[in-house]
């Protein structure tokens, strides 16, 4: 089986390397647990892009605050970024 063929879950193991799910099941346990961490991560990143926004307006804003809203929307732009590319690749598959 192939990376292709392969879906890439919402998590990566604990040396940080991407995880990867076998089945032709997408309604399977796994797939579901993925499916549901996937809403929670693009959830939790419109929450991250309205905050930073906030932060940005806020011309009162420090240098604390901005570098905490940036931090927080890199981490969640790169979950995001694993689910578009998990998605896409279920989409081509």
């Amino acid at each position: 089986m192939t990376e292709e063929s392969l879906r890439l879950l919402p998590w990566t193991s604990p040396e940080g390397r991407p995880c990867y799910l076998s089945t032709d099941d997408p309604g399977s346990r796994l797939s579901r647990l993925a499916d549901e961490m996937e809403a929670d991560q693009l959830d939790c990143g419109e929450d991250v892009a309205a905050g930073a926004a906030a932060v940005l307006a806020d011309e009162a804003a420090g240098e604390l605050a901005l570098r905490f809203a940036l931090t927080q929307a890199i981490a969640s732009l790169r979950e995001v970024l694993v689910v578009a590319r998990s998605r896409g690749g279920r989409l081509r598959g």
